[in-house]
């Protein structure tokens, strides 16, 4: 049963590559210093995993696949970016190809963000610089070619804060009118590759300058997972902390931009603690954002499990999470 407003996208994200979430030392022999932060020196993506992920989102009558790929392909341009197992771009196109087969529109994304740019391995100490850009743009270039010049390019640019560097032993937070040059700088240089970018919003959480310099070419993924147990009514006094997360939907759709929320079966410590084990906020969000966001403006919906494509346990997580936006979309068709 397909429900949902006609061509709206039901997307669900796997990954490819992993170490968006590491710190990449220039010396292996300190990777054991880096703890958690160490980087995968090889590709651990299992494929019968991945087939499995991929039969579920076909089964579920998702249409389409974000592929978060940071070096699990070897770049034509830069292939000292590749780990041990990393396709190769013909492996990538075959793969492409079945997914288009299957009915689902594969979409790439490229996690530029400077917190979740461990795939760039020494190049990430070289942000902002003309090496740095120059990197980047052939990336783009490659990837815009092994995916045939997708419609979308999802490139990060999120949690770039202090906060959630703490742990790394490099730490670059870009800000201001730096932030700014470089994510236009990104949204242009895949605009002139034929494909529009999507973004992570949470900038906009905390600079409300954000819905009036983004340009509005760029679809909006903006994330809440419910992850304080602050609910989803916006009159209600329970909602502090992740306020502004909840009500950044709204301020979207005022300015004008194309949304396609997203929400997970990610479970946050809190509500380990004191919710339910089975995280299913997604139902909620589907519902506040047929509510909230204008028909006009919502394009459809993320799930991001938020594990890789490795262990069977990985695989229940992934279906748990399927099985929760299925349910989320049948139950508010919109």
């Amino acid at each position: 049963m397909m429900t949902g407003r006609a061509n709206e996208i039901h997307a669900v994200m796997l990954n490819l590559g992993e170490n968006m979430w590491c710190d990449w030392p220039l010396d292996p022999s300190a990777d054991a210093a880096l703890g958690e932060k160490a980087p995968n020196r090889r590709l651990r993506t299992d494929e019968s995993i991945w087939r499995a992920a991929v039969d579920l989102a076909v089964e579920r009558k998702f249409n389409t696949l974000l592929i978060d790929v940071g070096d699990g392909v070897a770049y034509p341009s830069h292939p000292e970016l590749a780990v041990e197992g990393s396709w190769s771009p013909d492996r990538l196109r075959v793969e492409l190809r079945r997914l288009r087969a299957l009915g689902l529109e594969p979409v790439p994304k490229l996690n530029f963000s400077n917190t979740h740019n461990g795939w760039l391995k020494e190049y990430r100490r070289m942000v902002s610089t003309p090496k740095y850009y120059q990197v980047c743009a052939d990336l783009i270039r490659d990837i815009a070619e092994i995916f045939d010049r997708p419609r979308f390019l999802h490139i990060g640019c999120d949690e770039e804060t202090f906060g959630h560097q703490k742990q790394m032993n490099f730490t670059v937070v870009r800000q201001g009118e730096l932030w700014w040059h470089d994510f236009l700088w990104l949204v242009s240089t895949v605009e002139k590759n034929g494909m529009r970018a999507w973004s992570w919003s949470d900038y906009g959480w905390y600079h409300p300058d954000f819905v009036t310099r983004c340009p509005k070419s760029v679809v909006q993924l903006n994330g809440y997972y419910d992850e304080y147990l602050e609910g989803f009514d916006l009159d209600s006094p329970k909602l502090k902390e992740c306020r502004a997360w909840l009500e950044l939907y709204v301020r979207l759709d005022k300015a004008g931009f194309d949304q396609v929320p997203c929400g997970s079966n990610w479970n946050s410590k809190i509500r380990k603690q004191r919710g339910p084990a089975v995280n299913d906020s997604m139902v909620d969000l589907v519902a506040f954002c047929r509510r909230h966001v204008s028909a006009e403006h919502l394009k459809g919906f993320l799930m991001a499990p938020w594990v890789f494509s490795n262990t069977q346990k990985d695989l229940e997580t992934i279906r748990e999470g399927f099985d929760i936006f299925r349910r989320s979309l049948d139950e508010n068709p919109g």
